[in-house]
């Protein structure tokens, strides 16, 4: 029992960076109201896989190595900024494409489940906010020395928060009349995700 207050205070702690938003979120909200419900779930699946990752990681020591080689953490940022705005110009061309189509009967992105949940997965790695966490506070947060079924716990209740966070998201902005307004303005809602996406790449690309 000496070891619930270490656990609910990583739990608080890691709910509130959770639901701060940032680019998990818009990838969520982007999947859900561009493709569908289903979408945005497994690319809200891929955003957990993505924190089993580095909770898991975190445990075994790679917390402590990003700590100490500083420049681990640079490049982790250079390349979560790079994939932002890879992902954001991707958006804002395909708006363009599809209006110079004219095709505005669903004239959506392809489809496919594997590139929702690729795209989860590859935006969480990818963010410098998870790494920093896990590289200070993380490590901070755990008592000296824990047991293993303490550490399996915190994988468990850290991986189930962002699970549950991001699968309410997505469901919240999947839902009918939230999809028919982005149908209507599908163009330049896609123009101003695609603009949050590049902005928030130059944003970690010039900050320390």
């Amino acid at each position: 029992m000496t070891y619930l207050p270490s656990l609910l205070t990583l739990a608080g702690v890691w709910l509130l960076l959770v639901i701060s938003p940032g680019p998990n979120f818009v990838t969520t909200v982007h999947h859900s109201i561009s493709r569908s419900r289903r979408a945005g779930l497994v690319a809200a699946l891929g955003v957990a896989a993505g924190t089993f990752l580095w909770v898991t990681v975190s445990i075994v020591g790679l917390g402590v190595l990003l700590a100490r080689v500083s420049w681990l953490v640079e490049i982790i940022r250079l390349l979560g900024a790079i994939y932002l705005s890879f992902l954001g110009c991707k958006m804002i061309w395909q708006a363009h494409r599809q209006k110079r189509a004219q095709q505005s009967e669903h004239t959506s992105l392809p489809t496919s489940h594997s590139s929702s949940w690729i795209a989860g997965f590859l935006t969480n790695l990818s963010n410098p906010k998870t790494a920093v966490f896990f590289s200070s506070l993380f490590a901070l947060l755990l008592p000296a020395n824990p047991p293993i079924w303490f550490q399996l716990a915190c994988i468990v209740t850290i991986v189930l928060i962002s699970a549950t966070w991001y699968c309410i998201v997505a469901c919240m902005f999947s839902f009918g009349p939230i999809m028919r307004f982005y149908g209507r303005a599908k163009q330049w809602m896609d123009y101003i995700t695609g603009g949050i996406l590049v902005a928030l790449g130059i944003r970690l690309a010039v900050s320390k």
